[in-house]
């Protein structure tokens, strides 16, 4: 069977210029970052050059980092669409990052991607994956960007969350668009999980970490079941509301450091059960279930 032509730059090109922006970044992101500046150390890592006035990143810090203390890591908007990745992490460090600062150093990248947040994309202007692409030498600048900016904290870090979404549209936009930009054949996935899942390291799968997460986001929301051939997004479950998959022979996020404890996040926001503001509660939950394990 014959296949399609991968994109080159200029099906790169056209796709870029149609991709209309939505929402405002600075409005929505930064005017929150900039208020957390009270409790916390704000730190612009970088901005993206396509256009670097309106586009900065940033890290928020607990302050007096203490480097005989365990470092935890946040992390959202590595998917710019994935809203409650985003406003989940910034939540975390508006209600409740402070309870834990005794025990933990605490960095949050709250937003990786700020194009793809405005234009609600998976991809970032160059049609990359960013949550394949933490490499050293990635093609993806919201990657090398963070990663140069995590490179004082990589050996240290404890934990870390980095916070998603699934969505309909992973289905519906994003899974086509990819057979396209690579032209090749992409099955949609049988059927998009309703409700929360996680998804854990295979080289290093941490299963009562895993397990005590899953716990606390029951008391927010309802966790995905399997389907009829027990898998979430076509991986077998590993136990309740739990995948694994390589993080780092992926490049995912998490895979970034070394740490002891990983975990991605998985919301539905297109569930007929859930709201925005239940979805960011979700992510909350997902980070204190955790801590409250490693603060055991």
């Amino acid at each position: 069977m014959a296949t399609a032509t991968p994109w080159g730059l200029a099906e790169k090109e056209t796709w870029f210029k149609q991709q209309p922006i939505r929402r405002s970044y600075l409005k929505d992101v930064v005017t929150k970052i900039e208020r957390l500046k009270m409790s916390y150390d704000v730190v612009q890592y970088g901005t993206l050059s396509l256009n670097p006035s309106h586009y900065p990143l940033f890290l928020v810090k607990t302050k007096n980092f203490n480097p005989k203390k365990k470092t935890i890591v946040i992390t959202g908007g590595v998917h710019g669409y994935e809203t409650s990745g985003v406003h989940g992490a910034i939540a975390f460090m508006e209600r409740e990052a402070l309870k834990y600062a005794d025990k933990f150093n605490i960095i949050c990248a709250p937003c990786i991607s700020p194009w793809a947040y405005e234009t609600i994309n998976r991809w970032n202007p160059k049609a990359i994956d960013p949550n394949r692409s933490f490499t050293s030498d990635s093609p993806a600048e919201e990657c090398e960007l963070f990663l140069k900016a995590m490179q004082p904290y990589t050996n240290n870090v404890y934990a870390h969350f980095d916070l998603h979404e699934t969505t309909d549209t992973d289905n519906t936009i994003f899974r086509p668009a990819k057979a396209l930009r690579d032209g090749k054949p992409e099955d949609p996935w049988s059927e998009i999980p309703d409700g929360f899942y996680l998804v854990g390291d295979s080289a290093n799968p941490r299963p009562e970490f895993q397990k005590a997460i899953i716990q606390s986001v029951k008391k927010v929301t309802h966790i995905a079941p399997a389907d009829e051939h027990g898998h979430i997004i076509g991986e077998k479950l590993e136990q309740e509301g739990v995948v694994n998959y390589p993080v780092k022979k992926l490049f995912l996020c998490t895979g970034f450091s070394n740490a002891e404890y990983t975990t991605t996040t998985e919301v539905y926001p297109d569930s007929p059960k859930v709201t925005a503001e239940n979805c960011v509660d979700a992510q909350v939950a997902a980070i204190t279930g955790g801590l409250d394990f490693l603060s055991q």
